[in-house]
């Protein structure tokens, strides 16, 4: 593996740190925040998400490997994650309901970063600059992910130090995943088209299972369609110019 490369793994594996982090420190410092915000948050990261996906990271599957493989591959990942997401059974260890909704909140970003992870990794293998803008997309991504962790714990008093501790560790298998995708990108052409369309379609049920009706439901009111729609026209510029 290029140096080049492995340096650009290791920018993306800290960027997907900060995301989370990020989200962890809003929370602390906005404590309640609006469900108008959230919705509008959640939206725009839906959005940014969905662009990449539809813009970017199905037209590399495709030009890595074959149409009939992308599709094929999309819908297989789709189904796994499907599959996963339902399995998230948790386990009713707290009595109190801000730790339990904290619990639920960390486990669900756990599940989802490691696949994230290897989304970006195998975008690093694929052309730089897609790494990059994964990176980049998934760490907006995990803004809001990190104040879901955040936020009950400060209704519940936790101490911040405790906070950041946990935000961290939901976050970390992220960086994990970076490396796998990296190191599975790099054994084929084949084996690289056939990890960005798993992941492809892994992005497209987080976003239109979860991100999308999360955002209405939040707020179901102009303010998180405008943030849907911003997120939509950001991440076709940042495929443009990055």
């Amino acid at each position: 593996m290029k140096i080049n490369i492995l340096l650009l793994i290791i920018f993306g594996s800290i960027v997907s740190l900060i995301g989370t982090m990020v989200g962890a420190c809003l929370g602390v410092v906005i404590k309640n925040p609006t469900n108008r915000f959230l919705g509008a948050i959640v939206g725009f990261s839906g959005g940014l998400m969905l662009s990449v996906v539809v813009f970017e990271l199905i037209p590399e599957a495709i030009s890595n490997w074959s149409f009939f493989g992308t599709l094929f591959f999309c819908v297989l990942g789709i189904g796994v994650i499907m599959v996963l997401d339902r399995m998230l059974i948790v386990a009713k260890w707290f009595s109190n309901t801000h730790m339990r909704v904290a619990f639920m909140a960390a486990m669900g970003l756990m599940v989802h970063n490691l696949p994230e992870g290897i989304i970006m990794g195998c975008g690093f293998l694929a052309t730089q600059g897609l790494g990059i803008k994964m990176s980049i997309i998934i760490s907006i991504h995990d803004i809001p992910e990190g104040m879901a962790v955040a936020a009950p714990l400060m209704a519940n008093k936790t101490k911040i130090s405790k906070i950041l501790l946990y935000a961290f560790l939901a976050a970390f298998p992220t960086a994990i995943g970076v490396w796998i995708g990296a190191y599975l990108g790099s054994l084929s052409g084949d084996v690289l088209g056939g990890c960005l369309s798993f992941a492809s379609g892994i992005m497209l049920y987080v976003v239109c299972g979860e991100m999308l009706p999360e955002s209405s439901k939040l707020w179901n009111g102009i303010t998180s369609t405008m943030g849907v729609l911003t997120g939509i026209v950001l991440g076709l510029v940042i495929t443009r110019v990055i």
